[in-house]
């Protein structure tokens, strides 16, 4: 066992992890005074249930071993509960918990990003009900898709979840997804897509309505995400060694620039730069950046951070074009960010993209994987979404979404002033 791959891999879950309690900051702040419990909570929630259902059979699900390439529902019996995991083979790179644990982190994030299009006006217990569902039936099976690979006896390629080993056999090119673009912002993306549609918009929404109540909490929340980003995107080589080294630079490089052509697009278009568009241009960043990360130079990393800057920048005013209340931009963030970093990568990924060195066929493998992965989540959380509304009803009602829903469905306050 290699002990420092194994340090590198613990260190790495451990950053990932920190990321959903930095989503709820981030989330938080951008939330009204009287509903930013709520919104952190639901990113707690998910951090709970999800690192159980994980643990009892997700990861079961996402790793099926070789089974998983015909059959992405098939299930690892032995690993229902872990307990086949629990010894480390003598001629194994670091111990299988090791690997459960990093990908337990990626599932609680992913499904605590799609909280933030149902701001404001969701009941917590419904939001669980959704969890819990989701990443079962959409979320683990996504990761089978993309993360399930294994390695013959010579260290080569042996198998691996469709996009990945399927789309190479039936195509010549399969889908490079190196951190979970698909996966985890296309899917998490698609997902608030389909619940800001079943919830429909928050009472009296328009443009300038609904403001942030704390920046500053944003900011901080921004900057723990961009800091366990490192675990996620290098941590994904799962070693300490130079593709992570590629990664992690990359993970400086696009998120920066993006910031930065945030700043630009905010600047020409209301007259000011703000901090939650610097906070919100590092995330479409850090967003684009994470399926490429390994496949692009960082100058090229630079370049798709200044196109995720500024296009997500412009996305995130459809939702008033358009007339969907995606509350706090999840779709404009992470669906499109994901959609710009996975297909960027047909274009300019080193030695395969249309511009550096290869053909249309990545392009096209990027394009069904990010596609496939959109349609199949939003297709399915419309669906669980719809049946909790009708049945046990998925938001709250008017009156307490207008007074502020944290001492409603809480019995708490965010912020308690009292006078002397």
């Amino acid at each position: 066992m290699d002990q420092g791959n194994t340090a590198f891999l613990l260190i790495a879950a451990a950053l990932v992890l920190l990321m959903t309690p930095g989503l709820a900051f981030f989330y938080g702040g951008l939330v009204k005074a009287k509903s930013v419990i709520s919104m952190m909570m639901m990113s707690f929630g998910a951090l709970g249930l999800i690192g159980v259902l994980w643990v009892l059979f997700g990861y079961a699900i996402a790793f099926p071993g070789a089974e998983g390439l015909v059959a992405p529902w098939s299930i690892d019996w032995s690993a229902i509960g872990l307990t086949s995991l629990l010894e480390t083979p003598e001629d194994a790179a670091y111990p299988p918990l090791a690997f459960v644990a990093f990908q337990a982190t990626f599932a609680i994030l992913t499904v605590a990003l799609v909280s933030g299009a149902i701001a404001d006006r969701a009941k917590f217990g419904a939001w669980m009900i959704f969890a819990g569902i989701w990443a079962t039936v959409v979320y683990f099976p996504v990761a089978s898709w993309v993360f399930n690979f294994g390695l013959a006896d010579d260290g080569s390629f042996a198998y691996g979840g469709w996009i990945t080993y399927g789309l190479q056999e039936w195509l010549g090119a399969g889908a490079i997804d190196f951190a979970g673009g698909t996966a985890v912002h296309i899917n998490a993306g698609a997902a608030a897509l389909a619940l800001a549609l079943v919830l429909g918009k928050r009472v009296g929404f328009s443009k300038g309505a609904h403001v942030p109540h704390n920046p500053p909490f944003v900011l901080l929340g921004a900057g723990l995400l961009w800091f366990g980003w490192f675990g996620f995107n290098a941590g994904s080589e799962l070693a300490a060694d130079g593709v992570a080294a590629l990664a992690f630079v990359n993970t400086i490089a696009a998120p920066a620039a993006a910031l930065l052509a945030w700043l630009v697009v905010e600047k020409i278009r209301d007259g000011k730069p703000t901090s939650v568009g610097a906070a919100s241009g590092a995330v479409a960043g850090l967003v684009a950046i994470t399926p490429a990360c390994a496949a692009l130079t960082p100058f090229w990393a630079i370049v798709l951070g200044l196109v995720a800057g500024a296009v997500c920048a412009l996305a995130i005013e459809l939702k008033f074009k358009w007339g969907f209340d995606d509350s706090l931009d999840v779709v404009g963030i992470h669906l499109v960010g994901g959609l710009i970093g996975t297909l960027y990568i047909g274009f300019f990924g080193t030695d395969v993209g249309l511009f550096t060195g290869g053909d249309a066929t990545q392009l096209l493998a990027q394009a069904i994987a990010a596609f496939t992965v959109l349609v199949y989540s939003f297709t399915l959380a419309y669906v669980i979404g719809f049946v909790i509304q009708k049945t046990i009803g998925f938001r709250v009602k008017n009156e307490d979404e207008l007074a502020g829903i944290d001492t409603v469905v809480h019995g708490e306050e965010g912020y308690k002033l009292e006078t002397v």
